[in-house]
């Protein structure tokens, strides 16, 4: 007798060590049409990721307020706008900047190889491995690295770029990432890693009072990420009722547009930990922290003694989520980001066009980043279930890579007609995202963007607060 695969939510709750029977209380509705349609299962890992994190936060609530479970409610058409967020940005009418003229594609002497040159430093060093300057204007500086590349291999080229502190993967398919020693290594862990790392007592939270239900009420989380995966995690324990407090690095750029999207319900400050003043303004905050979510490469934070064991030891009960790019293995310590491991792990060449020599694709959204960081937020809101039980310090780590190995090898194939182009109910309609998609005012203009996709009986239907400029805020809790 053979038994039907379990679905996305199936595999995800397990993962997040959730109770199985809790999984009857998801109920799912959508719009029809085509949502975020390709060749792998994007939909079922974007429904997947959102139902799972929906589900933790009822549990959670739940457990504060004494109550049952509410239900989760998942709207797919939330789900794929959500997905596709940063698409769908306007600050005072502007869309958003994207990708930058030197984050591409290139023909290589055996193949392509993808690059990622948004930001200023990472655009930089690309340039030297050819001996231009930074100044080299964006259409010089393309033909010039289109000629360069064009005769040379593409595992080269990613050594070389690499080397020189640039972002530089040479395109390969799922079979060969598989018998890489690199992808090897991610493919054997878990989607999620989960650890108690001590004994430490729980700390109970006030119960749950009032609407709209805010499960993540009164607890303060240090946010530590950047770009996309990260902020999305944090966004949503924002949207909870968590007070969300974002630290940058002052010599590190970040893109404001991406804030715009990103940062709803947070607070965000500058710290050199480096120096001693920062060092001692973060030790005052983790003092009185409930969690910590980074989302820096691993060695980024250890460099200043934050390894997760340093962090609980110094705050015992803490809960710790991190997120990498690659996870474990011969690349852990990478730098990438979700276009990148798109490319690496074979991805981009199962979405490529038809015909020998085209050029490799991509998903419809960002979805390892946005999947992941859905799932890093169930992570963590589990984490606090488990600790309100049983106690003792917790620990969460995922990958995009690992993210990257479910959505191509355990997945389920979409079932509706049609299935070979993505989800969706077979007639090929499109579907229209304006009705999960709001105006907010804000300190950076009025912003139009997705309305959040995590939702259960009586939770909130927006965020408390607006995004505000980057570093802007104090490097304090806000009372309680």
């Amino acid at each position: 007798m053979t038994h039907a695969p379990k679905s996305g939510t199936e595999q995800a709750w397990a993962a997040l060590g959730g109770d199985p029977a809790l999984l009857a209380h998801i109920a799912t509705d959508g719009p029809g049409g085509r949502l975020l349609p390709a060749r792998l299962p994007v939909m079922e890992l974007a429904r997947s990721a959102v139902a799972v994190c929906s589900l933790a936060a009822a549990e959670l609530a739940a457990r504060r307020t004494a109550g049952p479970v509410p239900r989760v409610r998942i709207d797919e058409g939330a789900v794929a706008t959500a997905f596709t967020s940063e698409r769908h940005l306007r600050i005072d009418g502007r869309a958003p900047t994207s990708f930058a003229p030197l984050s591409r594609f290139w023909r290589t002497a055996d193949g392509w190889v993808r690059t990622h040159a948004n930001y200023p430093h990472h655009r930089a060093r690309l340039l030297a491995t050819l001996g231009l300057s930074p100044e080299t204007p964006d259409d010089i500086a393309v033909d010039t690295v289109a000629a360069s590349f064009a005769g040379r291999r593409s595992d080269e080229i990613e050594r070389t770029v690499y080397e020189a502190g640039g972002l530089a993967v040479a395109a390969r398919t799922p079979g060969q990432w598989a018998a890489d020693p690199r992808g090897a290594a991610v493919a054997g862990t878990p989607l999620v890693a989960r650890e108690r790392t001590d004994d430490a007592p729980g700390r109970r939270t006030a119960p749950l009072t009032g609407e709209p239900l805010l499960p993540a009420a009164g607890l303060r989380v240090l946010d530590l990420t950047r770009v996309i995966a990260g902020p999305v995690a944090t966004r949503t324990l924002a949207l909870l009722g968590a007070d969300v407090l974002r630290i940058d690095a002052p010599q590190l750029p970040e893109s404001p547009d991406a804030h715009s999207d990103t940062g709803f319900g947070k607070r965000s400050v500058d710290l050199d930990l480096s120096g001693r003043s920062g060092a001692a303004a973060f030790d005052r905050l983790l003092a009185d922290a409930d969690v910590v979510v980074i989302g820096y490469r691993p060695g980024a934070f250890e460099r200043f003694g934050l390894t997760p064991e340093s962090l609980a030891a110094r705050r015992p009960g803490l809960v710790i989520a991190r997120l990498s790019a690659w996870g474990h293995g011969p690349w852990a310590g990478r730098r990438g980001f979700d276009s990148l491991v798109q490319v690496a792990t074979g991805i981009a060449s199962v979405e490529a066009g038809a015909g020998p020599g085209s050029v490799p694709g991509a998903l419809p959204a960002q979805a390892l980043d946005h999947g992941t960081g859905y799932l890093l937020a169930a992570a963590v809101l589990r984490a606090l279930t488990e600790q309100h039980d049983e106690g003792g310090s917790r620990l969460a780590t995922l990958s995009l890579a690992r993210t990257a190995s479910w959505l191509l090898d355990e997945l389920p194939a979409p079932a509706l007609p049609g299935a070979a182009t993505g989800d969706g109910d077979g007639t090929g309609r499109s579907y229209d995202p304006e009705k999960w998609l709001t105006e907010t005012d804000s300190p950076l203009g009025r912003l139009r963007h997705a309305v959040p996709p995590v939702a259960f009986e009586g939770s909130p239907a927006g965020w408390s607060r607006p995004p505000g400029p980057l570093g802007a805020d104090a490097a304090a809790w806000l009372t309680a």
